[in-house]
C-alpha cells in the first residue's frame, strides 16, 4: 500500500468551483432573502452565522439559534453553481456560533464591517471575503463532522480523503479501484465498502459525477468539447456527451451556448 501523503482536502474544490456572493440586506429585524446570514444575539452577546446551501430565505430553516437576534448581514452565496456537488455535500443548515470559531469570526467581522460601513469597491471586497468565509466554513464542517454521509464526511475521513483528493486533483487519470484503495492505504474490499458507507455511492459513481461537474464548468467557460473530454478523463467527446446528457438532461453544446451568452451579456 502507498504511503499516505499530506493533503489539502479543499484545494481541488476551491480551485475549480468559484464562490459567487451578493449582499441582499443589512441590519434590521426583517426576514431577508438569501441563504447566508450573520446575526447578533443580544442576550448571549454572541454572533452567529447561518448558511443554507440548498435553500433560499430564512423561512426555509428552523432559526431557533436565538430569539433576540438582530440581522447584521444577509447575502446570497453560491458555491460552484446551483445544485453543485459542494453545496449538496453540506447539510441543509450550517449554524455556527462565531464565539467558538475565532478563525471564522475574524473574517465574519470584516464582512459585517463592509456591509455596515459602505466604501469604494465594497461589493468586490465582500465577494472576496465570502470566498475566505466559505473556505473556513468548509474547514469547520469537515473538522466538526457536520455531515454523516457525503463528500464532507468523506473529506473528514483520514483514509478515504486521500483517494477523494487524488480524484479531485487528477480527474483525467484512468483510476482503478485497486489504485484508489492503494492511495487510501486500504485493502480493495475495505475501500469499496467504506467509500459506499461514508459517501453514499461507489467510487466509480463519485468519480463520474466529479468529472461531469468539472466538465460543466469547462464547457460554461467556452472550452471545446474534445479538449474538455480529455481534461476530465472521458475516452472521447461522444462518451462525454452521452454521460453529460444523462446526468444534466441537456447536451454539452447547450451548456456551452448558455455560457457564451452569459459572457456576452456581462460585456454588453
Amino acid at each position: 500500500m502507498a504511503e499516505q501523503r499530506n493533503l489539502d482536502r479543499l484545494w481541488g474544490i476551491i480551485e475549480k468551483f468559484r464562490v459567487k456572493a451578493a449582499i441582499t440586506a443589512s441590519g434590521g429585524q426583517v426576514t431577508p432573502i438569501g441563504n447566508f446570514f450573520i446575526y447578533d444575539c443580544h442576550q448571549t452577546q454572541h454572533r452567529k452565522l447561518v448558511f443554507l446551501p440548498h435553500a433560499d430565505s430564512e423561512a426555509s430553516g428552523a432559526f431557533e439559534l436565538c430569539k433576540d437576534r438582530s440581522l447584521l448581514v444577509a447575502a446570497s452565496v453560491v458555491i460552484g453553481g446551483p445544485g453543485s456537488l459542494i453545496s449538496q455535500a453540506l447539510p441543509a443548515q450550517v449554524l455556527v456560533n462565531l464565539s467558538e470559531t475565532p478563525d471564522l469570526a475574524s473574517v465574519a467581522d470584516l464582512l459585517v464591517e463592509e456591509v455596515t460601513v459602505p466604501r469604494c469597491g465594497g461589493p468586490a471586497v465582500f465577494g472576496r471575503l465570502c470566498e475566505v468565509v466559505v473556505i473556513r466554513l468548509l474547514r469547520h464542517a469537515i473538522k466538526a463532522g457536520v455531515a454523516d454521509v457525503g463528500l464532507i464526511a468523506g473529506l473528514g475521513h483520514p483514509k478515504l480523503a486521500q483517494a477523494i483528493v487524488a480524484m479531485h486533483e487528477a480527474p483525467e487519470k484512468s483510476w482503478r479501484l485497486e489504485t484508489l484503495a492503494d492511495v487510501a492505504g486500504m485493502s480493495r474490499t475495505q475501500f469499496a465498502t467504506g467509500f459506499k458507507e461514508v459517501l453514499g455511492k461507489t467510487p466509480g459513481a463519485y468519480l463520474t459525477e466529479w468529472r461531469l461537474a468539472v466538465a460543466h464548468l469547462e464547457l460554461e467557460a467556452g472550452r471545446p468539447l474534445k479538449s474538455v473530454a480529455a481534461r476530465v478523463g472521458f475516452a472521447s467527446p461522444v462518451a462525454l456527451s452521452r454521460a453529460y446528457r444523462r446526468y444534466y438532461g441537456v447536451s454539452p453544446r447547450e451548456t456551452k451556448n448558455e455560457g457564451t451568452a452569459l459572457e456576452i451579456s456581462r460585456v454588453a
